[in-house]
């Protein structure tokens, strides 16, 4: 177990070193955390609160970014969405995340017909609009941020589902796992203890990568008019400064810069933790 973690922390010492895509986006995730963490010290005004100075350009009577058409302070708004972006990015990929392993382990390792239902419930899933899916669900039963962020991850796992299959198909057959089956470890515990945890590397870095989807997706909804609002979000700026994009354009452009960013910065993180976890990645960025 020593020399597995070792080699696994090497690994990452390896990607750190001979990766930028891994290392700018670890340290913009980093950057993201810490103006979560200081944004109450960092916000010039209450990005609550109603001001007088009803769509004032960057830089006058005391905002940085402007304001909107309320007078709320635009750059201030921007620090307290990111809290409501890594939210959703976090909670509704840790969702899809979790049943993609545990549906596609277990169509996987089980097979048959487990295998066949499972599979083509997948096909189904991937096969529906995803979005205009998300737009019903949320419609019907609600636009509170909670929903969203579950309706999000619900309706993403297919894809992590496939990745999760396919590993277990290859794991079942290896030799600690025929001798596990030899010992008389029962299905279940051989799934738990072997199949799932040796299986889940390329699920962590779609997981990572489909976190910017989910960003995407609240950005999408909120600018449709289906956000929580109730919340700050880049979306609901976007969608709040559009009727007046000719005579305060900064409301919906910083905002949509911010989103972008973030974007960017989730894709390097997923595609850095590639390099970290497969070894064919890691050896080419190194012979770079």
């Amino acid at each position: 177990m020593d020399r597995r973690k070792h080699a696994g922390l090497a690994r990452v010492k390896e990607a750190f070193l001979y990766d930028w895509q891994f290392r700018a986006g670890v340290a913009g995730v980093v950057i993201l955390l810490a103006l979560v963490v200081a944004a109450p010290l960092l916000a010039s005004h209450d990005p609550y609160e109603f001001g007088v100075d009803n769509l004032a350009p960057p830089g006058t009577a005391g905002h940085l970014l402007g304001t909107n058409h309320m007078g709320q302070d635009a750059y201030s708004m921007i620090l307290y969405g990111i809290r409501t972006s890594l939210q959703v990015a976090l909670i509704s990929s840790l969702i899809s995340g979790v049943l993609g392993v545990l549906i596609g382990g277990a169509a996987g390792y089980f097979g048959g017909k487990t295998d066949l239902v499972i599979s083509e419930l997948i096909n189904a899933f991937l096969m529906v609009p995803t979005f205009f899916l998300i737009m019903l669900i949320v419609a019907l039963f609600g636009n509170s941020i909670t929903n969203v962020m579950i309706v999000i991850g619900i309706t993403n796992w297919p894809g992590n589902a496939k990745l999760m299959r396919a590993q277990a198909l290859s794991l079942r057959e290896r030799t600690f796992v025929r001798g596990a089956v030899a010992m008389g470890e029962t299905r279940l515990q051989i799934l738990f203890k072997y199949i799932l945890p040796n299986g889940i590397f390329p699920v962590v870095a779609n997981t990572t990568r489909g976190m910017a989807g989910a960003i995407l997706t609240e950005a999408s909804l909120s600018f449709l008019g289906l956000g929580d609002p109730n919340i700050i979000s880049w979306g609901q700026m976007i969608y709040a400064g559009k009727n007046y994009i000719t005579t305060g354009w900064w409301v919906s452009a910083f905002a949509g810069a911010a989103t972008i960013l973030t974007v960017i910065i989730f894709y390097l993180l997923g595609d850095g933790l590639n390099h970290v976890l497969n070894p064919k990645y890691a050896f080419e960025s190194r012979g770079k």
